[in-house]
């Protein structure tokens, strides 16, 4: 299953993807709004939306990790690069300038939740460090709250949770 996002109202409309053919127009209603729009399914849409471990390779290769969110109620997933430096992580608000916006309609998720600081040291080693932005629900580390602003070392494998979101830290492979 896809969703697809209302360009009125931004919510969600899902879709199961296997039963139309490449480069098939699709009209959809929004089951909110009820506005009609259009999309184009082709290879270059559906690779994108495809979060297969090709992409999350592709994604990896860029040098300083990636994150690969996964939304609890509906098991949709995403992938996102890591850059160095902050990367503020929250929920997409179009306006807001936030270095990794995820797409959900988890409202326990704020707008800026956590940080997650990439640092590469003189030796070359990369470090990782995560923070509660603050949040009003929190942010969780392997089940264990975060302090406002304490920080904490993560490594490859790391399982972070935003509200009803979970995040997995994928460093890169030597």
């Amino acid at each position: 299953m896809k969703r697809v996002r209302c360009p009125k109202c931004d919510h969600y409309n899902t879709f199961d993807e296997t039963l139309y053919k490449e480069g098939q127009a699709l009209v959809f209603e929004c089951e909110n709004c009820r506005k009609q729009f259009k999309i184009r399914i082709g290879t270059s849409k559906l690779s994108a939306t495809r979060k297969d471990a090709d992409n999350r390779k592709e994604v990896n290769d860029i040098g300083f990790g990636s994150i690969t969110v996964v939304e609890n109620v509906f098991g949709y997933r995403q992938s996102f690069a890591l850059k160095e430096g902050d990367n503020i992580i929250g929920r997409y608000n179009p306006g807001d300038r936030i270095t990794i916006p995820i797409d959900t309609n988890d409202r326990s998720m704020d707008r800026r939740h956590c940080v997650i600081t990439v640092k590469k040291k003189p030796s070359g080693d990369i470090s990782y460090t995560l923070r509660d932005f603050p949040s009003l629900t929190g942010t969780f580390l392997f089940n264990r709250i975060l302090g406002d602003r304490e920080k904490v070392i993560i490594e490859d494998g790391a399982i972070i949770t935003l509200g009803a979101t979970t995040i997995i830290l994928e460093t890169p492979q030597n």
